[in-house]
């Protein structure tokens, strides 16, 4: 054995003896809240804790576990601040014990958070129920409510955090029967105190957080945001996975994310976004909708029944975003739309979707000041700035269904440069329109051409189907119908094509003035449904497969 080799296995049996010392001496900490008391040793469940406080006076180590009897009620909240486990011994917090009910319940009624990790490395929080319904018995004064919150503050970082399975639901910052005001909906993001699910936050400087995993939880029945990521204008907030979670019926966006960088968002069904159904949600929001971010890839998701009289679309793409990547979703019944790109946006996506029934929503009806609508494109970059873009949007191989009883809304900005839409099957039973893009005031309606267009091999049901007012018109294109097994269906099977003379695609180019083109390529080797694509794409988000 030569000396390197000797240091190397000497380095590395010091590594593994530190790490199992670090295991070895690691703690349980045991709560209940009727059964425990605080001068107890909280070192077994005979001996456990009673209230959430006690946690601030224990000197947290790395592998130490705080473990929360389940079926039990907790009032209070959990804050871990400046607590560092490591990645082989982690600090978990979770629910222990064999009750029918499997999870111990955060009550956190009147607090600022559930859970409250901030500063701090290495901490999963798992198999745990959160509930914050109000003020409670106190009146302090807090900037929100919030079922988990994860923030870092000035000089300082938050990384590897695991959120999973948690369940988290009925969080009000106000109390029951509080009215919000009939104007509140109309603000950009609401004005008013409010609850949310989970938040992430380093929009300050000198913050980050970083490696993030959010997996399985079920968020439902809140005043606003289910899970929402707010970095700084650097974008402060990276590495963050988002995959497996429910969201439902909150009162804002399902998901929403601002000033992040390297986002996974995978498997997730937002359903009822911008629910209205207590006076003190915000009734309006996307799916999910991204601001100021980049690299973000969204695939594989549900985004289901958003409401709200402006915005409220399955997923759309705010503005000052690049290399944004919508694909393999399924977005059905979305008052706003389906695909909105709106200003300073680059090389963004929307390729391989299916949309069923999206942009529903009509301008006035119901106090909606904005139009549903199929398409939208705007240079909307702020009330203050001149419109600009979007710059390179590729639409491309997405299925769109609208049944005949909605009008399909189309608006496209004269400012867009660079836009492809191809291979996509827009099978529109009713009228289709063009309207005027309306993100607070309406696009610019001069006839000024828009510059490197590419709207070829689309087809469509009806030669009606693409407003002949718009400033781009189609181009080699088809028109037929492809008898989708069963159009309305909320099944991703329900528009499997049948007719394959219809579905011969191209291969997807370049815009002329882009020369990055997507991230991860333009090409994929696989449909919707996982059938293998080959040579031609064909047409829409499914590929036929022909029995032999």
């Amino acid at each position: 054995m030569n000396l390197f080799s000797y240091y190397r296995l000497l380095f590395s049996a010091f590594f593994l003896t530190c790490s199992l010392s670090t295991s070895l001496f690691a703690k349980d900490y045991y709560f209940h809240p009727r059964l425990g008391s605080d001068a107890r040793s909280g070192l077994t469940a005979e001996e456990a804790f009673q209230h959430l406080s006690k946690i601030q006076s224990l000197e947290l180590k790395p592998g130490d576990r705080i473990l929360l009897a389940s079926g039990e009620e907790f009032k209070g909240s959990i804050l871990i601040d400046k607590i560092k486990g490591t990645k082989e011994n982690p600090l978990l917090i979770q629910s222990y014990g064999d009750s029918d009910i499997p999870f111990a319940l955060i009550n956190a009624a009147g607090e600022e958070a559930g859970v409250l990790i901030q500063n701090s490395a290495f901490i999963q929080v798992k198999n745990l129920r959160i509930q914050a319904n109000g003020k409670g018995k106190t009146e302090r004064s807090l900037p929100m409510r919030v079922g988990v919150l994860v923030r870092s503050t000035q000089g300082n970082s938050t990384s590897n955090i695991v959120l999973d399975k948690l369940q988290i639901e009925q969080v009000f910052y106000e109390s029951s029967g509080f009215q919000r005001g009939a104007d509140e909906v109309k603000t950009a993001n609401g004005t008013q105190k409010y609850g949310w699910g989970i938040r992430l936050i380093a929009n300050g400087q000198d913050q980050e957080i970083e490696q993030v995993e959010i997996k399985n939880c079920q968020i439902r029945n809140l005043a606003h945001t289910g899970i929402k990521l707010t970095g700084n204008n650097q974008q402060s907030i990276r590495n963050i996975s988002i995959t497996g979670n429910q969201v439902e019926q909150v009162g804002g966006p399902g998901i929403q994310m601002s000033g992040v960088k390297f986002v996974y968002v995978a498997d997730n069904l937002v359903s009822h976004s911008g629910s209205n159904d207590d006076s003190r949600k915000w009734g309006r929001g996307s799916g999910l909708w991204t601001w100021g971010s980049s690299m973000v890839m969204i695939e594989k998701n549900q985004f289901l029944y958003a409401n709200g009289p402006g915005d409220s679309a399955g997923a759309h793409i705010d503005f000052n975003c690049d290399n944004i990547i919508l694909q393999y979703n399924l977005s059905a019944y979305n008052a706003g739309g389906f695909c909105e790109i709106l200003g300073n946006n680059y090389n963004c996506a929307y390729r391989y979707n299916i949309s069923v029934n999206d942009g529903h929503r009509v301008k006035g009806e119901n106090g909606a000041f904005q139009e549903g609508k199929t398409l939208w494109l705007s240079g909307y970059q702020g009330g203050k700035k001149p419109r600009k873009g979007p710059i390179n949007s590729y639409i491309y191989n997405n299925t769109i269904y609208v049944g005949e009883d909605i009008v399909s809304k189309i608006a496209i900005d004269n400012r867009s440069k660079g836009v492809l839409i191809a291979n996509n099957i827009f099978h529109i039973e009713g009228k289709s329109q063009l309207v005027a893009g309306d993100q607070y005031k309406p696009d610019d309606e001069s006839s000024r051409a828009l510059e490197d267009v590419f709207f070829k091999s689309n087809l469509f049901l009806h030669a009606e189907n693409w407003p002949k007012q718009a400033l781009i018109q189609p181009e080699r294109f088809q028109i037929g119908n492809v008898e989708f097994i069963n159009p309305g269906g909320m099944e991703l099977k329900d528009y499997i094509p049948q007719k394959s003379n219809l579905l011969k695609g191209i291969a997807i180019p370049f815009l002329p003035s882009d020369q990055f083109g997507l991230v991860n390529g333009m090409d994929l080797e696989h449909d919707i449904l996982g059938n293998p694509l080959g040579e031609n794409p064909g047409m829409g988000a499914i590929k036929l497969i022909e029995k032999p």
